[in-house]
This record gives C-alpha cells, structure tokens and sequence, in this order.
C-alpha cells in the first residue's frame, strides 16, 4: 500500500473519534477490550482505521445508543452475521422502543391533561360555560352590591379554587334543579306543591353547597330579587314562559313549610 492509498482509506483515532462523535478514550478502550481493534498502523506505530473498521464502529457505535452493554455487542458483532442482519436488528430494537416512548408520550399528556384539569378555571372558560349568563359587566356590579357581604367573601373563597370541571359540575347541578321546577310547572302543580318546594329546597342546597350559607330566609331574598331584577327574571323566563314567579312562589312556600316545622 503507498502511502497516498494508505491516507485515502485509513484514520486516525482522532479523525474517526471526530467523524463518530466519540471520544478518544472510548476508542482506546474499545481497542483494549477487543471490541474495535484498528486494523493498519503508520510506519510511525500510530493506530490507522480501515473502511471495514469504521463499518464495524458505525454498528457498535449504533447498538450503544440502544444502551446495549458492550458485552453484548461484541458477542453480536463475533457471531459472524452480515450487516444486513445487524440494521434488520437495530430496526426491530428501534421500533420497539418508538412504542415504548408513544406510551410515555401518552402517559405524559394524561398527566398534563389532569394538571391542567386541576387549574382554577378562567373567565374565558366561564363565559364558554355560563353564556350570556355570565358577564363581566354582572360580576363587578355584583362585588359592588354585596362584595363585603359575609355571604359574597364566603362564596369567593370556595370558586376561587373551582376548575373548569367544577364548574361543569355547578351548571350541571343547577340544570338538574331548574329542571325539576320546569317538570312541576308544565305538569300544572301549584307552587306551594310538594314538587315545587322540593325543587326549591334542591336550589337552596345546591347554593349553600356550592357557593354560600343560605337559610330560608335569606332564599326569600333571592326569590324576591328574581322577580324584581329584569335580568333575573329573563333567565328563568327564557326557560319556560311564567318560571320566574313559579320559582319565586315555591321559594317561599318551602320557607313557610321549614318555619312551620322548626
């Protein structure tokens, strides 16, 4: 071999360590352990790579990123199987762990979802819930009327941790209750009926649960205010047309029936 032939198809240790991305001590150790021998030397005694070293380089090189422990790999590599062989291995290895890191992946999102989940839930998402029913123009007006009310600091303290699937459940819950006095209405029970007060104690509960303390007497409050606010009364009125004084009506009766009883 010249010496022109010998630059063109040899390395060095430090042009194969640059050209890999592996350090100079790996390349020495691999050459102690057996693993990667270099297969020329310069006539100066220098360690020279050939093209078949660097092709089984390029497979240990790939085998350690698959974390193989290099007691495997030489034993891989001695078993006398063509290069094909190995890359139909390193693909089936690689593959196996893409599944593994999609299921982290996938693990990874639902715990982010239910981080997520945990966060109080924003205006925006409010306003996605509630509609029209929610407004910012509504929630300052309402600070500004009983904002240092023992109710008003109590109910800001329970929502102010609520998340997005809180409130879900809150409009959930209040639904269910509208719906039980919509189905007494339209089913022509009086108001003062055992299934118009029953909803009206459901509507008490569901706000002192919820949001505040509420006694009967303070839910007289709240009934009067549904028919004496337009806003209010709209609410229950889109609902079903005369709700707004059914409700107001059962409120009061449930409060007659609990005072009669204490």
């Amino acid at each position: 071999m010249t010496g022109r032939t010998q630059e063109m198809t040899s390395w060095t240790v430090g042009q194969v360590a640059e050209l890999f991305g592996v350090t100079v001590r790996t390349l020495h150790h691999y050459d102690e352990i057996g693993l990667l021998v270099p297969s020329e030397r310069s006539r100066a005694g220098y360690r020279l790579y050939t093209d078949s070293d660097l092709a089984r380089l390029q497979q240990v090189v790939v085998y350690r990123r698959l974390e193989m422990p290099l007691e495997e790999i030489a034993t891989l590599l001695g078993g006398g199987e063509d290069a094909a062989t190995h890359l139909r291995r390193q693909r089936a290895t690689v593959m196996s762990r893409l599944d593994e890191l999609r299921e982290l992946v996938s693990a990874i999102d639902r715990a982010l979802e239910r981080e997520m989940n945990d966060q109080p839930a924003t205006t925006e998402d409010l306003k996605e819930l509630f509609g029209d029913g929610f407004k910012d123009e509504y929630q300052q007006e309402a600070e500004q009327r009983w904002g240092e009310t023992d109710a008003w600091k109590q109910s800001a303290a329970r929502t102010k941790g609520y998340t997005k699937a809180d409130w879900v459940q809150v409009k959930a819950e209040a639904d269910a209750v509208n719906a039980a006095f919509v189905s007494a209405l339209r089913a022509g029970e009086p108001a003062t009926g055992d299934a118009a007060m029953d909803a009206a104690e459901q509507h008490r509960l569901h706000i002192q649960e919820r949001f505040y303390d509420l006694t009967h007497d303070f839910h007289r409050g709240l009934a009067d205010m549904y028919v004496a606010d337009p806003r209010f009364t709209k609410t229950y009125e889109d609902i079903a047309p005369g709700l707004a004084a059914y409700v107001h009506d059962a409120i009061h009766a449930n409060a007659d029936r609990h005072a009669a009883a204490d």
